[in-house]
């Protein structure tokens, strides 16, 4: 990242939280969690020892660790994709150790939202059904409703004038804020980022950057990205920084 870049991080991070509601809620609770493989196997590994973690609404928060930390098997946990193997996932207040996979799956579909480091939007379908597709999963044809929200979303992302075409009509970073408006289609309380910037080019990652903060501010909608970026990181509001499936240390940045 370019040092003309870092600055767009920075100068528009200045005033982090000049714009957050005042007020926050608890979106995400962690206790006590663990989580091996191959459990009751003589290769049995533990990954996450113990992990304890809030996230709130207003949050703006990065995840950090080394390779090999758990940062991957901790995301797939949050987002409700794999289970802990001890301890309590509570999200918006519901412990979810207890539900079953339709539960589960119920409640990730409306209260998490996913932007991955590749966008894997759909090729045959035009911008708009990519970002109505997890609407369309769960409830088929979209109403008026539905449609206007896309719109809407396109606009807040800047794209509205690219509604019918496809992505491989669209810049690489166009691609991921179409990803992000289709993260948002439902939305979700959490928006989970793995290396979201990852494969963009460090102007477009500035922009992409500022699209999560505006989300954050504007949606009451907490975000937590994953990124082994540590000038990324320390342009968050918060750095959680997870070490051999530990968390060594949790932090307000400056």
């Amino acid at each position: 990242m370019s040092n003309n870049t870092l600055n767009q991080f920075n100068s528009k991070s200045n005033n982090k939280a000049d714009s957050k509601s005042a007020t926050s809620h608890e979106v995400l609770r962690l206790e006590a969690l663990h989580k091996s493989y191959n459990v009751g196997q003589p290769n049995e590994v533990e990954v996450l020892h113990g992990i304890n973690l809030t996230i709130s609404s207003n949050d703006f928060a990065a995840l950090i660790g080394p390779s090999g930390s758990g940062k991957s098997t901790l995301l797939n946990i949050l987002g409700l994709l794999d289970k802990p193997t001890s301890g309590e996932l509570y999200l918006l207040e519901q412990a979810t150790s207890g539900m079953d996979d339709a539960g589960r799956t119920a409640l990730r579909g409306h209260s998490i939202g996913f932007v991955f480091q590749f966008h894997h939007l759909i090729q045959a379908f035009t911008v708009l059904d990519n970002i109505l597709m997890p609407l369309m999963l769960t409830r088929g044809k979209p109403d008026k409703f539905a449609l206007q929200r896309a719109h809407d979303l396109l606009a807040a992302v800047g794209l509205s004038k690219f509604s019918a075409n496809k992505p491989n009509e669209l810049s690489g970073g166009q691609q991921q804020r179409v990803a992000i408006a289709r993260a948002l289609i439902t939305e979700p309380a959490l928006l989970l980022a793995d290396e979201p910037t990852g494969n963009l080019d460090t102007v477009t990652a500035a922009d992409v950057f500022e699209l999560f903060r505006k989300i954050n501010r504007e949606r009451d909608c907490a975000v937590l990205l994953v990124t082994h970026d540590p000038r990324l990181s320390a342009s968050c509001d918060r750095t959680i920084n997870l070490v051999d499936g530990r968390i060594e240390s949790d932090s307000l940045n400056d």
